[in-house]
């Protein structure tokens, strides 16, 4: 009997070790930074000076890991870049150097936590080049996420637990017979009431789990990527051929909405451009290549001109685009005062729009990420007379009593900012 125990009680030392190795194994990885929640901070902090794959006002960030010789010194540059140049660290010189006529990187001290600094790491460091024909960003595949893979390794050693704790009653059972002392009938596993009681809790607690999440996302729709009456490329036409997005989206610096452009607003251009000569082939999300002549001759049908490029006014249309980007009626939100008065750039809400064949909803667009983003993005304080109005949050910035403002300073965090 005490053989037999022995080996119980090993196989169930085993059993502990190997699951504390693993979910200690989860925790140090996630003490390494998220990809995905970077990917958040860096599209909120960072893509009004730097890209990827290009220079803005900052070098690319594709590699920038590997470049920097010191590690702990990239983590201090980007959360606080004053303290690195006050100790001529040669790397950060020459980068300062390099870039100083494009003016000084923000300092992020006091906005970005250190966790927040190894996330925004962890994402520049796992950043993949997109592969031709196919979308920067798989909708509903997150990156750097893996919960599903440490909820099978929970289940998996679940099972194993049970097993050994019926191997553990059979030895026993054994063990018992062989040394005379009468035992009782084990209890089969479908009616051990422990267990049912075990497996009620189990199922409470993940159908309870998923029933939350799915409540809380109802009504959001990101990742969502509608099919369009044209294919129209954003890359071709703000990346590739560089039309700024306010030529299009002409209320985004008067109003509430952007707005979607007239068919007029597409025949200025298209007028004269009536083939598509891109060297870069066009593919939708599912891989399939896009006729860009086709679609343009779409834009055509939908002007009122027919097959003979004969103008006809009464076949003229609009273009019933899908909306992707939806707000409930209950938010207020308004794309002049983040534009003109924030500064805020497309990417930051939109992502790499500039990168996207076919677009797609981003951000989740919750009110968790956007308080998210009022708290830790600065205000551009100085010379912007909408925030003249700011007398006591002037004088300390005068007085250097503060360094920033952001926008929770201002109220952004107040219910009446959006629920009015």
């Amino acid at each position: 009997m005490t053989h037999f125990r022995s080996i119980a009680a090993k196989l169930t030392f085993g059993l502990v070790f190997t699951f504390l190795f693993l979910f200690s194994g989860h925790l140090c990885a996630q003490g390494t930074g998220n990809a995905a929640n970077g990917k958040t901070l860096f599209q909120a902090n960072c893509t009004s000076c730097h890209a990827m794959e290009k220079e803005i006002l900052g070098p690319a960030l594709m590699g920038a890991v590997e470049r920097w010789p010191d590690k702990k010194m990239l983590h201090n540059w980007i959360q606080h870049n004053p303290g690195v140049i006050a100790a001529k660290y040669p790397y950060a010189m020459g980068v300062v150097e390099k870039y100083k006529s494009k003016g000084a990187m923000t300092d992020f001290n006091g906005t970005l936590k250190s966790q927040d600094v190894d996330d925004i790491i962890a994402y520049i460091g796992s950043y993949v080049p997109p592969v031709a024909g196919t979308n920067p960003v798989q909708p509903g595949q997150p990156e750097g996420d893996n919960t599903l893979l440490f909820g099978i390794l929970t289940l998996v050693l679940a099972i194993i637990t049970f097993v050994l704790l019926q191997v553990n009653a059979n030895l026993k059972k054994l063990a018992d017979d062989k040394s005379g002392v009468p035992a009782e009938e084990p209890v089969s596993f479908w009616k051990n009431k422990a267990y049912i009681a075990f497996g009620t809790v189990i199922i409470f607690l993940v159908g309870g789990y998923y029933t939350v999440m799915g409540a809380i996302g109802l009504g959001r729709t990101q990742h969502f990527q509608p099919k369009q009456p044209i294919f129209y490329s954003h890359k071709v036409h703000a990346g590739v051929n560089q039309v700024n997005c306010m030529y299009c989206h002409i209320g985004t610096y008067q109003g509430k909405q952007a707005t979607i452009p007239s068919v007029n607003i597409c025949m200025n251009c298209h007028m004269a451009i009536k083939e598509y000569n891109g060297t870069a082939k066009l593919y939708t999300a599912e891989g399939e290549e896009v006729n860009g002549t086709a679609e343009i001759q779409k834009l055509y049908s939908y002007a009122g001109y027919t097959a003979g490029q004969t103008w006809d006014a009464t076949k003229a249309k609009p273009i019933e685009w899908v909306r992707i980007h939806n707000l409930p009626d209950h938010v207020y939100f308004n794309h002049s005062q983040h534009v003109v008065a924030g500064k805020v750039q497309c990417q930051t809400c939109h992502g790499e729009i500039t990168k996207m064949d076919e677009v797609y909803q981003f951000a989740p667009l919750s009110m968790g990420w956007c308080i998210n983003c009022h708290r830790t993005t600065k205000v551009h304080f100085t010379d912007n007379s909408f925030y003249s109005i700011y007398e006591k949050f002037q004088d300390k910035i005068k007085n250097h009593a503060m360094d920033s403002v952001t926008v929770e300073n201002i109220g952004g965090t107040e219910c009446q900012k959006c629920h009015y």
